[in-house]
């Protein structure tokens, strides 16, 4: 099973804001075991946090900004997206002003410090979403789509589409996140001749230049206008007539621009709030439709706060039923686990098939066939005992007995037909034979009950 981490310290990084052309710091620290991101302003009195999620996004003309109340943090996706690929997810980000340092307009040294400070493993599970159905937004005003298909990892394809004769379609493909620091990282950002203008006029990218962003001239405007622009950039006058990049490196890909654009999916994904395993198509994406599909992720995973662990009959079982009857003391018409399909040192996933010969719908009920609920936290039970049965020798002189049920609640009737699938974790390790465990029974995606349970197992005389 994998495990949540976080940085094993703290790192700085300085420069000036996109936006604001301020001197920034930048601090990201270790955060506890279900942290998440969180982002806090330290120049404001009383230093407020936000929480780094999709619903706290208020502005994505420009970048992705998050904000509460009349508090504001802008261009945070870089980083947001280092901390994503690079697989933490706890961390604490301090910044004395209202936007990240832009530094040289990628992931790059986010990246670099992470690797360098390290990476520390915690105590608790890595909660993955997986995508189990497609799903998709789109605008069909501007032509964006983004969607999502299942897949065992997280994987991501975007296509952009430029209104230019210079640079026209591009698409850029990550299909391992392991690769993201030496394939999407160093990806800059980019911005086009023709937006530039109405950018300063709206008192924005007064930190922009060469050494942060690419420049595009697709377009040919009169030799003054070109040259004034010059002068903003500090940069040498250029011909008017000859389109090309404006720039002080030269590309690192031909499709670095949707190479960044790939960037920025991560960092607004990294908002969902929970590692995702799927493939994302990305189809002319943009921070608006990001934050769109982010949002609709977020409800999704609402609707499934715990996530059915994924079936497939045709596996062979880590336990089939004579393994059961080994470690089990139970008989018909009592035992209620069938088979194992997944079983770690602290999760267990097992199954039952519910059909209309169970002996207890002769009485629960003759015309209404439902199976009783303490049955169900019995059968929840058995596949916790069969967790931690397996850790002992001579499994079968050792019996396990109920000691406390709390927590517990049904959510829809068990008939037959139905394929239960049941996940119960341990709550702790199991100290002089007693353990707490939680318990979650599902019939397909749907979560059917649960319980919290604390047993006993006792060797027989």
């Amino acid at each position: 099973m994998l495990k949540q981490k976080t940085l094993k310290g703290s790192f700085s990084l300085f420069g000036k804001g996109l936006h604001t052309g301020l001197s920034l710091t930048v601090t990201f620290n270790p955060a506890a075991e279900n942290t998440g991101y969180k982002i806090q302003r330290i120049d404001i009195e009383g230093e407020p946090v936000i929480d780094a999620v999709a619903e706290n996004v208020v502005d994505t003309r420009r970048g992705t900004v998050l904000g509460k109340g009349d508090v504001r943090i802008s261009t945070v996706e870089h980083g947001l997206s280092a901390l994503y690929a690079l697989g933490i997810d706890n961390c604490l980000i301090q910044v004395n002003g209202p936007e990240f340092p832009i530094l040289d307009g990628s992931a790059a040294m986010y990246v670099q410090k992470i690797e360098e400070i390290g990476i520390e493993e915690q105590n608790a599970p890595k909660d993955f979403y997986a995508i189990r159905r497609k799903m998709e937004i789109k605008d069909e005003e501007t032509g964006s789509c983004i969607t999502i298909l299942p897949d065992e990892e997280f994987s991501i394809t975007a296509m952009c589409s430029f209104e230019s004769k210079f640079i026209n379609s591009q698409f850029a493909t990550l299909d391992c996140i392991s690769n993201f620091a030496t394939d999407i990282a160093p990806a800059r950002t980019f911005v086009f001749v023709r937006d530039i203008m109405p950018l300063l006029d709206a008192n924005l990218i007064k930190g922009g230049d060469l050494d942060n962003a690419i420049v595009i001239y697709e377009r040919e405007v009169t030799q003054d206008k070109l040259d004034q622009l010059a002068d903003l950039l500090k940069v040498p006058h250029m011909d008017a007539t000859k389109i090309g990049y404006i720039q002080h490196k030269p590309l690192m890909w031909e499709n670095e621009c949707t190479r960044h654009k790939l960037l920025d999916i991560i960092g607004d994904m990294a908002l969902i709030g929970k590692p995702i395993k799927g493939r994302i198509v990305a189809t002319r994406p943009g921070h608006t439709i990001n934050n769109k599909f982010a949002r609709m992720m977020r409800k999704e995973i609402r609707k499934h706060e715990v996530q059915a662990p994924f079936y497939d009959p045709n596996e062979e079982p880590v336990m089939d039923v004579n393994r059961i009857r080994e470690l089990l003391p139970h008989r018909y018409p009592m035992q209620l686990v069938d088979k194992v399909i997944s079983l770690g040192p602290t999760t267990i996933v097992g199954v039952k098939n519910i059909t209309a010969n169970e002996e207890f719908f002769m009485g629960h009920f003759p015309q209404e066939p439902v199976m009783p609920g303490v049955l169900q936290i019995e059968a929840m039970a058995q596949c916790g005992g069969l967790l931690v049965l397996n850790t002992v020798e001579e499994p079968e002189r050792w019996s396990t007995y109920f000691m406390k049920i709390t927590d517990v609640k049904f959510r829809r009737k068990v008939v037959p037909g139905d394929t239960l699938i049941f996940k119960v974790e341990l709550l702790a390790p199991v100290r002089h034979g007693i353990s707490s465990m939680k318990g979650y029974m599902f019939v397909g995606d749907s979560l059917v009950s649960e319980a919290t349970f604390t047993a006993q197992i006792v060797k027989n005389k």
